[in-house]
């Protein structure tokens, strides 16, 4: 199974592919899209057109993405749940489920408490997924979006399995 993990923003939109064999979690894609500075209906458009070059290229069979947070300035949090739409919209749009985790759970699932920051997860990301050197910052955010995902399949299938017994 093939995961696209999103962390989006408005301006720099991370995302990581992985495929899950049983236990073995291997990194196939990461990255960041970048919008620039540009007039923002057209950077919707660079996120969404490049989270769909990503799924053509690399068929995902699913993808899970970062709930917005809370924020203190009212327009960025409407910025970045626009870019999250943009995001989930372009997924969607080629018949793939979509999963959300909130930030909080996502750094519970790799690092072990809901209040790690960037470099934590991404010293993690770079551990876990036995990565060279360190992805950027969105890039392993959204790879711990996908591994938050896989995580979370894994134990409620663990959990269906124990209940048919």
């Amino acid at each position: 199974m093939r995961i696209l993990g999103i962390d989006p923003g408005s301006r720099f939109t991370g995302f990581g592919i992985i495929e899950v064999s049983g236990d073995r979690v291997t990194p196939l894609h990461q990255g960041v899209i970048k919008t620039g500075a540009g007039v923002f209906p057209e950077r919707l458009g660079i996120i969404f057109n490049g989270i769909r070059e990503l799924v053509e290229e690399f068929s995902p069979d699913e993808a899970a993405v970062e709930t917005v947070f809370i924020s203190k300035n009212a327009n960025s949090a409407l910025k970045l749940g626009q870019a999250r739409g943009a995001a989930i919209c372009a997924v969607v749009s080629m018949g793939i489920p979509v999963a959300e985790y909130s930030p909080r759970s996502v750094k519970q699932a790799i690092v072990g408490r809901g209040g790690a920051d960037k470099v934590q997860i991404q010293h993690m990301i770079t551990v876990l997924l036995q990565l060279k050197e360190k992805p950027a910052e969105d890039a392993a955010d959204a790879l711990a979006v996908a591994l938050c995902h896989q995580h979370t399949q894994q134990t409620a299938q663990r959990m269906q399995a124990r209940q048919t017994r």
